[in-house]
């Protein structure tokens, strides 16, 4: 059972290469980030003007290991920079638990 969600709000790099993105974080980025231990499921969106994505994955662990996790397949070189992302301003990356039941 999830315990909590990443969100990710992601730009293409530019307009032009935005089925490069979509074909990036599809094949290449997503499995990445579901290999981790602890991220169980991913989805992803679109905002409505279609200048913006949302990618949101489920966490079935606590957060400080799903991030420490993550963080080490990143340094380890499991999951790569991405070359097709806006960087200018940055991804938005938060953490979030989910309440109730």
């Amino acid at each position: 059972m999830a315990t909590g969600i990443m969100f990710v709000e992601s730009k293409p790099l530019t307009p032009e290469n935005t089925a490069e993105f979509h074909q990036w974080y599809d094949e290449v980025h997503i499995p990445a980030i579901l290999a981790v231990d602890g991220f169980v499921s991913a989805r992803r969106l679109e905002s409505e003007d279609g200048s913006t994505f949302v990618a949101i994955y489920e966490i079935d662990t606590d957060i400080a290991t799903a991030r420490a996790r993550l963080r080490a397949a990143f340094f380890a070189g499991s999951i790569a920079r991405p070359t097709v992302v806006q960087q200018d301003p940055p991804p938005v990356q938060r953490y979030f638990r989910i309440l109730g039941g």
